[in-house]
């Protein structure tokens, strides 16, 4: 027995009321003193305030408690039932009382049939309960026998329409007191579904029995089977939704088939008649038929050959996808399981359609289209992120991959969302997410529906009818804005989590598979990997089967992954290496859990990193020996390069926490490495190219020069007991790398330069710098687990024969007594990269009367240059090299263009001030705005220095190897010039094309140099 607390006894009547959520007190209070509820419930005042705060509306559910006291008044049983309920807190009150705070509709249905409240009295079971029992139990309120094989109801017309319509009701009731007394309601949701779905199959059954009691011979000649499509057919149905379903129709041994389809059409319509026009009792819902062949304008009924006919011969593709939800709901069992059967190999082939996954996505598109733009934002059904983003996505999913995996072929939208996520084609943590978002929408729709029984996806805008919402699905506390927040969360997340699955593009690549390619059959993939170009298919099947071997989450995904993987490794030049490196790769990272979550979501990474891998050995290697670097190829702003600064702070932070040379300089020299891996990534991927990506292995190599310095000058400090350096140091670039050219191959020319501090012995200042060259050249190019940068200061005064490093005072008296014109014409290059800043301009300064000089140089000198050019040309070219292939020496080669805009640089620096660059192509560009060069000259010696100088990277980029001379020859070889020319971007088949361009292209280059370097 219910007794009022302690806090009832002492507080106001209405200050308990508006603690338990009632908004009009006033009426409250006269619902509770209304003379029916006092004669069932003396003490409503005090028993029935506490027991309101649960309820998702106390207003509602006062009023309805007054209106069914007085519908009880006449009926002593009822009366007495009532009064027992209210007074006992125990689930007979908290049912009652649910439902009468949700549903209006609901609310009035008791009131109408008070009788109903034994409904709510017992604990019979409202879900889980065996679809042949409800179906009973449906067939028995209109007469039918259950166990008959063609159920026929004992009452026809309007009395069976009202019996059904009230037993279905009955049922209803109690499903909707379950779902609103769960204290988890979205856990609790998929039964409800269900259970809603069987019910609505029980209506169907029961109707149809009906139907066939109104025709004289009770349908006797026909064979019918009901179909549910949609939710109907999933079991995943709402409290109010049209139920979709398609008709199945066979004549009777001895029955015309045009008869039987006739009276099968009659009792369709019967059917329809008894769930959906008016009678005594409220019509349930539609049942729509508009999802059968050729639409609305298709016949109602057809016979199972004429559905299969349709399918093979004229269905489209949203059909396919609908025909994944079908399920015999009611009628003959056998024949609609033989529908289903006949149905579903077309549902798993579909994908082979043409366009199959474009037209899905441009399908789900079109339903937004039509959503009115007032309702856009209120949609939980259409709109974006609502519960079509979920289901398009799940049924997309399965319809892809279902046709060679059967344990991801549910109908039910929860189930398949589990079942691919096992299966390793949704991760895990996604398909958890998606699952709450689209349990909460679909609570969210049934507590929408539930209050008046009406068939709407829209979300409420009225304070009362959200704060209703909130309470009725557990969110009293965080109220009507509280809710709006969650559900604008949930439709931000399924958005984003629709976006990365729906838009994979792994799916119409794998969709234009087939069947026994996807699967990676052995002998279907062996011809495949064959007829698409691999030079070794049987070694190629050998990496296949140690990467999808085993039940592993990690296999799983890989026999996801690799069918497509497998056509973008041959869309490269070299399929075989590069599934060999994906092998390596997927072997070092397979143990992660994000690496083959992040190829298997992201919108560009699997094809990204199967495109380089297949062009790039260098790429390969470098992605093997940093595997962390495949997250760069999901987004270009991960490829681009980083900036000077940013690097010297990462260096900084390095040096900073070191306390030995040799580790610390190879952290210095890993940096270096992951930036060479940026920046040839993005340039196999055409996003950092040319210029821009010499610049950025120069920053990276002026970054380590500068760290390695800091290292070098401690070291010598700690070996000589010094706290200070006894001299400035500074490293002077030269070369590629002081014009900020450098490439994958290039050694860092460099000068070491020093100046010992005032008072210092010139010894020890001499010693110590000495000290810190050679450190920093063995601590760069000692060979190790990071590549090799070496440093080479042969420019310097007297190349080889001349001290490593000199003071700047030598370097002044050299350059004034002894330098000659080549050593002016590498002084173009010389930029300060690292040491002091005040020593680096006074060098500078030092060099600039050499590298321009007044006047420009004389014409004496201008002999010596070309004299020296042709020399180079004649003794440096390496024997049996065909001159015009030759990148660097060769005819129209790099070098030809270099001399040229360096003795422009030599004559007219000093008057012309935008020459005074170290950048070949800024000088270039300077020239022919000096009208020094023509400007169509000036277009052509770009162009075959930027292509001789890609085509040098290329070569690099391709073979895998920085060393030797392969890097600066054009290939002969074919199949390594196509290697390379896929690397320069060129399409498949252009090797020749590629040889073609370069040799014209060289060729017009030295006519110009003919012209202007040469005169």
């Amino acid at each position: 027995m219910s007794t009022p607390s302690a806090e009832g006894r002492g507080a106001s009547l209405a200050g308990r009321l508006t603690r338990a959520g009632v908004t009009d007190v006033g009426r409250a209070e006269r619902m509770l003193s209304d003379a029916a509820l006092l004669d069932v419930l003396p003490d409503a005042a005090a028993v029935l305030p506490s027991p309101l705060a649960d309820v998702a509306d106390p207003d509602q559910a006062l009023l309805t408690l007054a209106k069914l006291a007085g519908a009880v008044l006449s009926q002593p049983a009822e009366h007495a039932l009532l009064r027992d309920i209210l007074e006992h807190d125990d689930e007979r009150r908290a049912r009652l009382l649910a439902v009468a705070g949700a549903s209006v509709a609901l609310g009035d249905t008791l009131v109408a049939h008070p009788a109903n409240l034994h409904v709510l009295a017992d604990d019979a079971p409202a879900l889980g309960v065996p679809v042949a029992d409800v179906r009973a139990e449906l067939l028995r309120a209109v007469g039918a026998d259950p166990g008959a094989a063609v159920p026929v109801a004992a009452l026809g017309g309007r009395d069976g329409t009202d019996a059904m319509r009230r037993a279905y009701r009955t049922r209803l009731l109690r499903i909707a007191a379950a779902d609103l007394t769960s204290r988890d309601p979205l856990s609790r949701l998929p039964g409800v579904a269900a259970a809603l779905a069987d019910l609505a199959g029980a209506a169907l059954e029961a109707a149809l029995a009906v139907a066939r009691a109104d025709l004289d011979d009770h349908g006797a000649g026909v064979r019918l089977a009901v179909i549910g499509m949609g939710k109907g057919g999933a079991r995943e149905l709402n409290y109010v939704s049209d139920v979709d379903v398609v008709y199945v129709a066979e004549p009777v041994d001895g029955i015309d088939e045009s008869e039987a389809l006739a009276v099968g059409a009659r009792l369709a319509a019967g059917l329809a008649r008894v769930c959906s026009t008016s009678s005594g009792e409220p019509a349930l819902w539609p049942v729509d038929a508009a999802l059968r062949p050729e639409g609305k304008d298709g016949p109602l009924v057809r016979t199972l050959a004429s559905h299969k006919a349709y399918y093979e011969r004229w269905a489209k593709t949203w059909e396919f996808q609908a025909l994944l939800k079908a399920r015999p709901l009611a009628g003959d069992a056998a024949l609609g399981e033989e529908y289903v059967a006949t149905t579903q190999p077309f549902v798993w082939a579909a994908v082979q359609r043409d366009h199959f996954v474009e037209d899905s996505q441009a399908m789900r598109r079109r339903v937004e289209q039509h959503v009115p733009a007032a309702e856009a934002d209120r949609q939980l059904k259409l709109g974006v992120g609502g519960l079509r983003d979920v289901e398009f996505t799940v049924q997309l999913l399965q319809l892809v991959h279902g046709r060679a995996d059967d344990s991801i072929r549910s109908s039910s939208t929860l189930t398949a969302l589990a079942a691919l996520a096992a299966g390793g084609y949704v991760g895990r943590e996604h398909a958890a997410q998606l699952a709450v978002c689209y349990r909460l929408l679909r609570v969210l729709e049934h507590r929408i529906q539930l209050y008046r029984m009406r068939r709407t996806h829209l979300m409420p805008t009225a304070e009362a009818d959200l704060r209703r919402l909130a309470r009725s699905v557990g969110m009293r506390a965080e109220g009507p804005e509280g809710l709006v927040d969650r559900w604008r969360t949930v439709r931000r997340d399924v958005r984003r989590l629709h976006e990365e699955l729906f838009y994979r593009p792994l799916l119409p690549a794998t969709a234009q598979l087939s069947a026994e390619e996807a699967s990676l059959a052995p002998d279907a993939a062996r011809a495949r990997l064959a007829a698409i170009g691999y030079r070794d298919p049987a070694g190629s099947m050998r990496h296949i089967a140690a990467l999808t071997e085993g039940v592993s989450r990690r296999a799983a995904i890989q026999r996801q992954l690799l069918p497509v993987m497998l056509g973008w490794f041959a869309d490269g030049p070299d399929p075989d290496g590069g599934l060999l490196a994906f092998r390596r790769l997927s072997e070092e990272l397979g143990a992660t859990h994000w690496y083959l979550k992040l190829l298997r979501d992201s919108g560009t990474v699997a094809q990204r990193l199967a495109r380089v891998l297949s062009t790039s050995r260098y790429v390969a290697d470098a992605l093997t020996r940093s595997p962390e670097s495949v997250t760069w190829l999901g987004q270009d702003s991960e490829l681009e390069p980083r900036t000077h600064a940013r690097l010297s702070a990462e260096a900084d932070a390095i040096l900073t926490r070191a306390h030995e040379r040799v580790p610390a300089v190879t952290a210095l020299r890993g940096l270096r490495r992951r930036e060479l891996a940026r920046t040839a990534a993005a340039d196999v991927l055409d996003v950092v190219t040319g210029i821009r990506a010499s610049q950025s292995l120069t920053v990276a190599a002026d970054v380590v020069l500068a760290g390695a310095l800091r290292v070098a000058q401690w070291e010598a400090r700690q070996a000589r007991l010094l706290d200070e350096d006894p001299t400035r140091m500074l490293i002077v670039a030269m070369g590629r790398l002081g014009g900020r050219e450098v490439g994958y191959s290039s050694d860092a020319d460099v000068l070491f330069v020093h100046d010992p501090l005032p008072g210092v012995d010139a010894v020890l200042a001499q010693e110590f710098a000495l000290s810190v060259a050679t450190e920093i050249r063995s601590l760069l190019g000692a060979v190790g687990p990071e590549p090799v940068l070496a440093v080479d200061a042969d420019l310097r005064p007297e190349g080889r024969n001349g001290p490593l490093v000199r003071t700047f005072d030598s370097y002044a008296e050299y350059y004034a007594r002894w330098s000659s014109p080549w050593e002016s014409q590498a002084l173009l290059r010389a930029r300060p990269v690292a040491g002091d800043a005040e020593l680096a301009d006074r060098f500078v300064e030092l060099i600039a009367p050499l590298r321009y000089p007044a006047g420009g140089i004389d014409q004496s000198t201008v002999r010596e240059v070309r004299r020296i050019k042709a020399r180079v040309e004649s003794e440096r070219l390496p024997r049996g090299v065909d001159p015009a292939r030759h990148l660097k020496l060769g005819r129209g080669g790099i070098s030809d263009v270099e001399w040229t805009v360096q003795l422009l640089q030599l004559l007219h620096a000093h008057d012309v001030p935008d020459l005074r660059t170290t950048g070949t192509l800024d000088a270039l560009i300077a020239a022919a705005r000096a009208d020094l060069v023509d400007a169509e000259d000036a277009r052509v010696l770009a162009d075959a220095w930027l292509l001789a100088s890609r085509l040098r990277d290329a070569n690099v980029l391709w073979t895998g190897r920085q060393e030797g001379a392969h890097a600066d020859v054009l290939p002969h070889d074919r199949q390594a010039l196509a290697g390379v020319a896929r690397v320069m971007g060129y399409p498949a088949g252009s090797a020749g094309e590629l040889e073609e361009d370069y040799l014209r292209t060289a060729r017009r280059a030295r006519a110009v140099v003919e012209r202007v370097f040469y005169g």
